[in-house]
């Protein structure tokens, strides 16, 4: 398999401190939307990596869905700042939470093919 460990790091990262951010109901800032269309480009790099292995067509199906859960609420608080995510998901925390712990998941399982 390619080797995606940078990938995988930042969208830990991502992940993790976008989360954070949004929980602890920070403002909107230039550099999170900036890590958020990176963080797609790592998201588009893991899955060509997966598809070129050819060996792990669930745990690619699987990356996919949940970074598409995750999208779903980072984009809102992009699109919109903190305004707009509270609007449309300010009482789903909790959900989202378990988006983005479903995603992280699968990012260490797709970091195990990677040897590390």
């Amino acid at each position: 398999m390619l080797d995606v460990i940078k990938s995988l790091d930042r969208l830990t990262w991502n992940t993790q401190h976008h989360f954070a951010h949004i929980e602890a109901q920070h403002d909107f800032i230039r550099a999170w939307a900036i890590q958020f269309e990176l963080g797609y480009t790592d998201v588009r790099v893991v899955q060509m990596a997966l598809q070129l292995d050819g060996k792990h067509h669930d745990l690619l199906q699987k990356f996919t869905a949940a970074y598409e859960k995750v999208y779903d609420y980072e984009y809102a608080f992009v699109a919109g700042g903190l305004e707009g995510f509270n609007e449309e998901y300010g009482d789903n925390i909790e959900d989202y939470r378990a988006a983005a712990n479903e995603f992280l998941g699968l990012i260490d399982q797709v970091r195990e093919l990677n040897g590390k």
